[in-house]
């Protein structure tokens, strides 16, 4: 699924017009009517609505919104921002269908919103409809439009967006956009656009955003940004394995983790791997802790690795007992627990200058690389080694040579930049996560919650993109987009069962079934960008 930006969705429902006869009328009708469906699923207990509506396109889906929800026997009020013989176009054919059907009440002054009416009105509303702005207009609200944000800010009653929160800037990259209106949910139309791709726009990470088709083809919808998002990756999962399937193919993986006294890492990695598909994971780990990460689970494989008299991995190792290792292995995976020793740091440039299936590198291994990038960009199977980097913003600032504010503060560009000069596929974590690529392609993924900004998580991630590679070799983008999509997935899930504050990693592993279960695209016709459907 591409992001887009305003101008890019203007030009789609033109070339639809244009090209592919849907009407804006049609348009409008099966927007507003995405919009009721919406409600009619995921608040059926919303008896009494209130649509506020801007006199232009998103006005007109709010009073179209109206129509379906009355003819579905509910009780919509439409609050138009404006006189009705003001109207044009859309918004004045479709407050022209919505006669006498649906109550509108006209609002010319800001006088009137302290008119006891109004208060009544709310007072017995269970649901607010926000249809004032979308994605044509540009911050800030003001006049009856800001009032409104202000009247309904402190009121209990959920507030469904359409197609934006009002007061957004559809092409805004920001977290926040002050002075918009508080949403619940947000059905938007065709495609995401910017804001929707990286603006907190319900105040949570885990409530509904979700995209409804309304009749333009994938044809008409281009974008220049080489934007896309990690959740249509998925669908490489979703395919059921065959009946006379076997080990064999889905991978073995080597995991380079842990080191004396750390366990944890490696153990919950080597699980993920496990629980995520892959046929076979080794864990090849220091000796003095092979016992505790081998009860994680029977399923696990162990290698032992030796350490010198100070517990460090002894470098001795890394000569023709490393390339047996290597043998006949899918993906190599490296970093979680593993320390920072000289033995750790042989072990990853040995890694680097001779893995020639998929290698991915986290944790420790990423604070070794940053040492020496020449090591990453001169690596002698730089053409056909593919390797995946999973840093949080702290170690893509050691690997940059900048500033976290400075990663974050650009991390779209830096990304990109990134993937394409060292020739590596790049997940940089935390809010929306991206997926870089050599290609220049970046996407971006929707689902995690505060609950994983916990220790383990990216041991965990690492795990779980291993086994996704392991599994897809011949689709390494997709695979990685999936893995990121499927570990946020997992912990939305798990989150719903219980709660932020008490989610632990190893709780993402319970539920990671019924995300590899979840289809984005449900039988209503949306695709979950963000949140669960009930």
């Amino acid at each position: 699924m591409k992001i887009l930006t305003a101008a890019e969705m203007r030009e789609t429902d033109r070339v639809t017009t244009a090209m592919f006869g849907v009407s804006a009328l049609q348009l409008a009708g099966h927007a507003g009517a995405a919009v009721a469906r919406f409600v009619l699923t995921e608040l059926p207990e919303a008896r009494s609505i209130v649509a506020i509506c801007g006199k232009g396109n998103n006005g007109a889906d709010g009073l179209v919104a109206s129509l379906s929800l009355a003819e579905a026997g509910r009780e919509p009020h439409v609050l138009l921002l404006g006189r009705s013989d003001e109207l044009t176009g859309l918004p004045a054919e479709m407050f022209r269908r919505s006669q006498p059907r649906v109550p509108v009440h006209e609002l010319t002054e800001e006088a009137q919103l302290a008119e006891p009416w109004l208060a009544a009105l709310f007072a017995r509303a269970d649901l607010i409809l926000d249809a004032m702005t979308g994605t044509g207009f540009k911050p800030p609200l003001k006049g009856l439009a800001a009032r409104m944000r202000d009247l309904i800010a402190p009121m209990p009653t959920p507030v469904v967006a359409v197609d934006l929160p009002s007061g957004w800037d559809a092409d805004s990259f920001a977290y926040e956009q002050e002075g918009a209106v508080r949403a619940d949910a947000v059905v938007t139309f065709t495609a995401p656009k910017l804001a929707h791709a990286f603006g907190n726009l319900t105040g949570s990470a885990t409530k509904p955003i979700v995209i409804a088709a309304i009749g333009s083809p994938d044809e008409a919808i281009v974008s220049a940004g080489a934007l896309r998002w990690t959740g249509s990756a998925k669908r490489i999962t979703e395919k059921a394995r065959q009946a006379d399937d076997n080990k064999g193919r889905h991978g073995h993986v080597v995991l380079f983790a842990g080191s004396h006294g750390k366990a944890g890492a490696p153990s919950m990695a080597s699980l993920a791997g496990l629980r995520a598909g892959a046929g076979l994971v080794t864990a090849a780990v220091p000796d003095s802790i092979l016992n505790t990460v081998a009860l994680v689970a029977p399923e696990l494989m162990t290698l032992p690795l030796p350490e010198d008299a100070e517990g460090a991995l002894d470098t001795e190792f890394f000569g023709d007992p490393l390339d047996a290792v290597l043998r006949k292995k899918t993906v190599v995976a490296a970093g979680p627990g593993l320390g920072e020793s000289p033995g750790a740091a042989a072990l990853v440039h040995a890694l680097l200058d001779r893995v020639q299936v998929p290698l991915v590198l986290d944790a420790d291994a990423l604070n070794i690389l940053a040492q020496d990038m020449r090591r990453l960009r001169e690596r002698p199977h730089r053409d056909a080694q593919r390797v995946i980097l999973t840093p949080h913003p702290g170690e893509m600032a050691r690997l940059a040579g900048l500033s976290t504010a400075e990663v974050q503060g650009d991390r779209i560009g830096l990304a990109r930049r990134f993937a394409r000069e060292y020739g590596v596929t790049l997940v940089l974590k935390g809010w929306r996560t991206l997926v870089a690529h050599p290609s220049g392609t970046v996407a971006v993924n929707t689902t995690g919650n505060p609950g994983m900004a916990k220790g383990g998580s990216g041991d965990m991630l690492t795990g779980i993109v291993a086994a996704l590679v392991a599994q897809y070799p011949e689709q390494l983008e997709e695979a990685v987009e999936a893995a990121v999509y499927l570990h946020g997935l997992a912990a939305d899930l798990a989150v719903r069962e219980g709660d932020e504050h008490t989610l632990l990693v190893t709780d993402v592993l319970r539920t990671l079934w019924r995300a590899f279960r979840f289809r984005a695209e449900s039988k209503d016709g949306y695709v979950w960008w963000e949140g669960l459907p009930k």
